[in-house]
């Protein structure tokens, strides 16, 4: 799990990267909670959602945000931080040309973020938002959506309350062509605490099939 520096917009972005051995292994980007509530790359989740996707066959990359840990800048609001997580996913895709296929993942503040980002790059297949801020932030850019997911969230959710991703969840399965997975998971809440291995498994019972039907879709062209 090397260290790794990435150029971003306002200078560099730390970020920890796992090569995966095929040579036309997908990637997955991950994006951490809010940095002014203490967000980084090595939050509990964000380490889970990597090392789920580097157990599927991923190379996978974390990175801070700018003004997080080692990364120059300072907290943006979110259009800076769209903007690293560009820059990052940038990196990502020099660094494996070959790539299959291209994934993003985000828990909280990274999954408002990594929405956007899903906006904004079609050659994104898929995604996985852990606890989306719904309550917070507006998802209205999400229409249409480009790209079917997973949505996991904790029914005790005492900063994101599940009513409020489930009304999400819905207006983005109403799209066509769009399949949602939405996941709750009894007794966790906002950081899953002790509840950590059940969003581990639900993250592996979703990528690994759903990487094999895009890979099927692809080749059926």
């Amino acid at each position: 799990m090397p260290d790794v520096i990435i150029n971003g917009p306002e200078g560099r972005l730390e970020g920890r990267y796992q090569h995966a051995a095929a040579s036309d292994a997908p990637i997955a980007l991950m994006l951490h909670p809010l940095p002014q509530q203490g967000g980084t790359m090595n939050n509990k989740v964000v380490y889970t959602l990597y090392h789920a996707f580097v157990r599927q066959g991923f190379s996978v990359l974390r990175f801070n945000f700018r003004g997080v840990g080692r990364s120059q800048g300072m907290f943006d609001r979110g259009e800076g931080e769209l903007s690293d997580a560009a820059a990052a996913l940038d990196w990502l895709q020099a660094y494996n040309q070959n790539a299959s296929q291209c994934w993003i993942a985000g828990f909280s503040f990274g999954a408002w973020i990594g929405m956007q980002l899903l906006m904004r790059r079609p050659e994104i297949n898929a995604f996985v938002s852990v606890s989306p801020p719904a309550n917070m932030y507006d998802f209205s850019f999400l229409a249409p959506c480009p790209s079917s997911g997973l949505v996991v969230q904790g029914d005790i959710d005492e900063i994101v309350p599940e009513p409020a991703v489930r009304k999400l969840v819905d207006k983005l399965s109403n799209q066509r062509d769009i399949v949602i997975d939405y996941k709750v998971l009894k007794g966790a809440n906002h950081f899953f605490v002790n509840q950590i291995e059940e969003l581990a498994a639900t993250v592996d019972s979703y990528v690994g099939p759903a990487r094999a039907s895009i890979d099927a879709k692809e080749a059926a062209r």
